[in-house]
């Protein structure tokens, strides 16, 4: 028995693990199959029949890179605006179906693609030869040098990429500039960020000596700000220009984007038409631009949160029981399950698990939706934290409870309902209602896959009014003002059932 416990533990444990490289493997084996057909064949695939089937185009971006896309409001919502924006929109338009924007971290775009979440990237991406290997580029429609933003005060010392030696240097995650950093500049301290507003708003506060970007975004930075300053890095050039990027065999599509983009650069439509109007965008919203304006924003997110929150503990709490009582069990099997489920569950990052169900399960179910994806993360991460909490709570409670029980009539299910829950109940509200409260501010961490919660929101805010600390310091105030109520009203119930016992 010992054996079959270990061997099944192992296989529980293992399964999450292996699933990715064999869904992988699995699609590594249909792009070779489908290499291995003619040209013909490759070039007649129903990709772009799918997408007109379908009636949208689905683009992941991170519109935090201004003027390639960026987010500004209109109507009190959220509007997705940028010169790349206004592509995706001409090819939308041009094979005859909607445009929706999927905004995530720059990071999570390849990804998202590989698992079929985005049918392309906009995200003003270079071609590079390791991302030939897993993606299908577009024609070149932009290219521009690499630029360090700086602060003005730092203007005459930091002249060149030497002058940031022992210094350190941003850039967004899964960049071509965070790969120059690592590559060009040894001596200088690279640190990474998912957002670059974030990047900004650490250069402002003078965490960073300089950040590392595209020529066009450095550019819109420092026009916008009085106190930032942008200068040509002169670093050597590794990559191709911008393109979009696609799924492994989706010729039909690729060439379908290709005879827009054609249509672009023959009319030059980015540079004489494109780029003043995102210009124009951030010169005009800068004067009306303030982070109270925003309160439909931090309304929204608080929407999302209380639903994730609300959601999550209803059925975190099932399982939590479900899953104590069964740790509880004789029955070896179901113990088995129960520790296996609880391990790795709390053996394993939230973030993590976030995005496994997401971009992992979510490649079987393509429609599973970013935000029910979230709750089931969170549920299943609170339901192993509360199963502990209720097995000690049970544990807590005398043997001799029981034996009085039984011998006043009860049978074993009523004593377990009528005497030791209660008595367990009371004895782990506190350890129950901190979880709670945890799992308010975890849900946070869903923004990491687009959901549209408080921090998401927050993020949207910041790029928008290119002010950093203010809309963090809402978010926190939001955060403790729901934190503190749900604490006052835990601790009103803990009061009446010590009254009550």
């Amino acid at each position: 028995m010992k054996c079959f416990k270990h061997w099944l533990m192992l296989i529980i444990i293992a399964f999450p693990i292996l699933c990715a490289p064999v869904s992988a493997l699995a699609a590594d084996e249909s792009s070779s199959s489908s290499s291995a057909t003619n040209t013909s064949q490759v070039a007649e695939n129903d990709s772009l029949q799918k997408i007109k089937q379908k009636g949208t185009l689905v683009v992941g971006t991170s519109a935090d890179y201004p003027p390639y896309e960026f987010t500004t409001k209109e109507h009190g919502k959220t509007k997705y605006v940028g010169f790349e924006v206004s592509l995706m929109k001409q090819f939308a338009k041009d094979i005859g179906v909607k445009l929706v924007i999927k905004n995530m971290d720059f990071d999570s775009l390849l990804v998202a693609l590989e698992t079929g979440k985005i049918d392309c990237i906009a995200g003003a991406m270079n071609i590079t030869n390791e991302r030939k290997k897993s993606v299908d580029f577009s024609d070149v429609y932009y290219t521009g040098d690499s630029y360090f933003l700086i602060n003005k005060s730092d203007k005459d010392k930091l002249v060149n990429a030497k002058s940031f030696n022992g210094k350190t240097v941003g850039a967004q995650n899964g960049t071509l500039q965070s790969t120059m950093i690592s590559k060009d500049m040894p001596q200088a301290n690279g640190m990474g960020l998912a957002k670059l507003s974030s990047l900004v708003i650490g250069l402002q506060s003078h965490k960073y000596d300089g950040i590392l970007m595209d020529a066009a975004t450095a550019k819109a930075y420092a026009s916008n700000n009085s106190n930032l300053y942008a200068f040509n890095s002169k670093l050597p050039v590794t990559a191709g220009g911008i393109a979009l990027a696609f799924p492994k065999g989706d010729t039909s599509l690729v060439n379908a984007a290709n005879q827009t983009i054609k249509k672009v650069n023959d009319e030059d439509l980015i540079n004489k038409k494109w780029i003043p109007e995102s210009a124009q965008y951030m010169k005009s919203y800068k004067k009306q631009n303030t982070v109270l304006s925003y309160w439909r924003y931090f309304a929204k997110g608080l929407e999302y949160t209380l639903i994730i929150t609300i959601v999550s503990v209803f059925f975190g709490f099932i399982l939590g029981t479900l899953f104590a009582l069964m740790r509880l069990s004789k029955n070896k099997l179901l113990h088995t399950i129960a520790v296996c489920y609880i391990e790795f569950l709390r053996g394993t990052p939230m973030m993590v698990q976030i995005m496994f169900v997401y971009f992992g399960i979510g490649a079987i179910i393509q429609s599973l939706p970013a935000l029910l994806a979230g709750i089931i993360a969170v549920s299943l991460n609170s339901g192993a934290y509360v199963a502990e909490i209720i097995r000690s709570g049970i544990q807590s409670i005398p043997l001799g409870q029981t034996e009085a029980a039984r011998s006043l009539g009860m049978d074993k299910n009523k004593a377990f309902r009528y005497v030791i829950m209660p008595q367990a109940l009371k004895n782990i509200w506190p350890a129950l209602g901190n979880e709670l409260i945890t799992l308010l501010k975890d849900s946070s961490l869903v923004s990491v896959i687009g959901v549209t919660e408080l921090m998401f929101q927050t993020q949207l805010v910041q790029s928008a009014t290119y002010k950093g600390v203010l809309p963090l310091f809402i978010t926190m105030m939001i955060y403790f003002i729901l934190t503190f109520t749900l604490s006052r009203i835990l601790l009103y119930f803990e009061g009446r059932m010590k009254h009550v016992h």
